[in-house]
């Protein structure tokens, strides 16, 4: 169980990026009061928290529903997972949970930005919500192990919240350098992970 939960905890630390997210909520909100912006990060992590937790609880049924099997959801989430973990180790914007050029200008022009882009897609992402469901289905059958993949996600909702509380310090204290220094550490551990996610998917597939 602390195995599964460790994993889960840094699957989704690597997928949600909060440090990342921290510093942009910043330049997201350069009008904001503090009492305004604490809102917004308690709105954003609140409905990302429904978003992940939906993708956890009822993704497989989703997949079911579509006729898309577990290993091609493996396969292919390995492959999403494993360009995003190959654009943070190279400093790159991999585009998975991070918004596009005039998305963020869109943004940065409305009032209310909890639900677009804090929420979806720059904390309950394309990669992130395939890392619930694939967790999800390998912890099948085992209350206690699909427990500590939801305890490993939610604690780090609660790491983002904190660190959204204090956005501001943590962008002036660790600085451009410290931040993509992270970045690349979480994505080298993604990278492990999405293709450990790839090779389950073929040996599930029955392929090889």
């Amino acid at each position: 169980m602390f195995r599964t939960a460790t994993v889960s905890f840094a699957t989704f630390f690597a997928t949600i990026g909060p440090v990342d997210i921290a510093a942009l909520l910043v330049a997201l909100t350069p009008y904001h009061t503090a009492n305004e912006r604490r809102l917004l990060a308690f709105r954003s992590v609140f409905i990302a928290s429904g978003i992940l937790l939906f993708f956890a609880f009822g993704g497989m049924a989703l997949l079911d529903w579509l006729g898309i099997s577990l290993a091609a959801l493996r396969i292919s989430g390995g492959i999403l997972l494993l360009v995003l973990a190959i654009s943070m180790v190279f400093g790159k914007n991999g585009g998975e949970s991070r918004s596009s050029e005039k998305e963020t200008i869109e943004a940065m022009q409305k009032k209310d930005i909890a639900v677009f882009p804090l929420a979806m897609p720059l904390i309950a992402g394309p990669a992130s919500t395939v890392a619930a469901v694939l967790l999800m289905a390998g912890a099948k059958g085992h209350l206690l192990e699909q427990v500590a993949v939801i305890v490993g996600m939610m604690a780090v909702l609660g790491v983002t919240l904190m660190l959204f509380m204090v956005a501001s310090s943590v962008q002036r204290v660790l600085g451009v350098t410290g931040l993509h220094v992270i970045s690349r550490m979480a994505g080298m551990l993604l990278a492990a992970l999405a293709v450990q996610f790839m090779l389950d998917g073929i040996n599930e597939s029955g392929v090889l």
